[in-house]
């Protein structure tokens, strides 16, 4: 009598963190896997840390912004130079002028090292800002809205940068400062409101 023996499997399995800090391990081919492997895990600061990043940097130079009125970033530039006390740099090695205020070619030029880099360039392009953020010594990479790149967060973090990533500053800065209303338009209104110390 013969028994059967069965099969060694060789299907590769995977662990997939989830959002709750738990993992689970599924076929790495399986739908579900590469589902759950495209949902975010990488969680930045928390707001009173966004607050204390925000409280604590006397300058933010913005890479990737545009001379042009209608993208986001000369919306972002305008408001921290009017509503903040930063030293606004603009980063663009193909404009001369953004908002008044000389444009630099990269990072490396700026007259000083900016407490933040506030990116608006694609996800892919991250992890070289990143690279060119740990070269010159700033603290802290703060990605705009809309743009996410989880592998780059993490890496940031490797080489010990604060990484705030698909928040915009503008929002950010003006709901810290009682300026915002929900749908994060500028309420226009004075208030005798007390600012979050």
């Amino acid at each position: 009598m013969t028994t059967a023996t069965p099969e060694a499997t060789t299907e590769s399995t995977t662990e997939v963190p989830l959002v709750n800090g738990l993992s689970c391990t599924l076929p790495s081919d399986s739908p579900l896997a590469k589902l759950l492997k495209s949902q975010r895990t990488w969680v930045g600061p928390d707001a009173k840390e966004r607050l204390r990043i925000l409280r604590a940097a006397k300058s933010v130079a913005i890479v990737g912004a545009s001379p042009n009125p209608a993208r986001s970033s000369y919306f972002v530039g305008t408001y921290l130079q009017q509503s903040s006390d930063f030293r606004v740099y603009f980063v663009n090695p193909n404009a001369d002028t953004i908002l008044g205020e000389k444009a630099y070619p990269d990072l490396a030029s700026l007259p000083e090292v900016p407490d933040i880099v506030d990116v608006f360039r694609k996800a892919s392009d991250i992890p070289a800002v990143i690279d060119e953020v740990v070269a010159i010594g700033a603290p802290t990479v703060w990605v705009q809205l809309g743009i996410w790149n989880q592998e780059a967060a993490e890496y940031g973090e490797s080489k010990g940068l604060t990484v705030v990533m698909d928040r915009c500053i503008k929002i950010e800065h003006a709901r810290f400062h009682g300026g915002l209303h929900l749908l994060g338009f500028d309420t226009g209104q004075i208030t005798a409101r007390k600012t979050v110390r």
